[in-house]
């Protein structure tokens, strides 16, 4: 009963994020492919991942899990049916203390991996309230690329999302946004932590100037 719930609600909520942001994908130097690899991408609100998860092929969707925060999900008995039954997230308990045995947020992205689902993670690790376009990188990108060599990492970029749910509001603003999917990063073989992060942070920057040019 669940399951079927859960199309439902999934088929449902396509249709709203669509007729309301009229969200598209745009793939740029990158095809979109049936094959397990990390989405990356700027974080402005907490709806970013259903933008990205929408704007994805449907045989791609069916197999890409976000990386979600288990403690803001779990405040309500809907927030859980939606990212668990839903969006079939990989949870993470951001306090360390709480974690259980193989409950390592690098575990278990990899399990996912391993069973041939992509990811759609924020390597910012909060969403972004400065006048900043990007925040600076968390490790946890890294990590999870070494313990996987050769898996690519898809810089994606989400425009205008702040504008559509800004902090607060309980409806969203209709308003047409963009995904913007990039050419793959791969952590190269002996690359330092510090080398790989400022790379991969710089090509998701490349794609929100492509998007400022786009519109000047």
């Amino acid at each position: 009963m669940k399951k079927i719930a859960a199309e439902i609600v999934s088929i449902a909520l396509q249709m709203l994020i669509r007729a309301l942001t009229a969200v598209r994908g745009i793939w740029v130097g990158v095809a979109p492919e049936d094959k397990p690899r990390i989405y990356y991408a700027n974080h402005t609100s907490n709806g970013d991942f259903v933008l990205i998860w929408t704007s994805l092929p449907a045989d791609i969707r069916r197999k890409t899990r976000p990386v979600a925060a288990a403690d803001y999900w779990f405040k309500s008995k809907t927030r859980r049916f939606a990212v668990e039954e839903v969006f079939n997230a990989v949870l993470i308990d951001r306090n360390k203390d709480n974690r259980q045995e193989g409950e390592d947020p690098v575990d278990l992205m990899t399990a996912a991996l391993q069973q041939g689902q992509s990811l759609i993670i924020f390597p910012e690790g909060k969403r972004n309230q400065t006048e900043e376009k990007l925040l600076e990188f968390r490790t946890g990108l890294y990590h999870f690329l070494r313990n996987n060599p050769g898996v690519e990492a898809i810089p994606t970029w989400i425009e205008n999302l702040n504008r559509v749910l800004p902090k607060g509001t309980l409806l969203p603003i209709p308003l047409i946004c963009t995904v913007t999917f990039g050419p793959p990063v791969v952590l190269e073989r002996r690359e330092t932590k510090k080398r790989f992060l400022a790379r991969a942070h710089a090509e998701l920057l490349k794609l929100a100037d492509m998007q400022d040019r786009g519109r000047s």
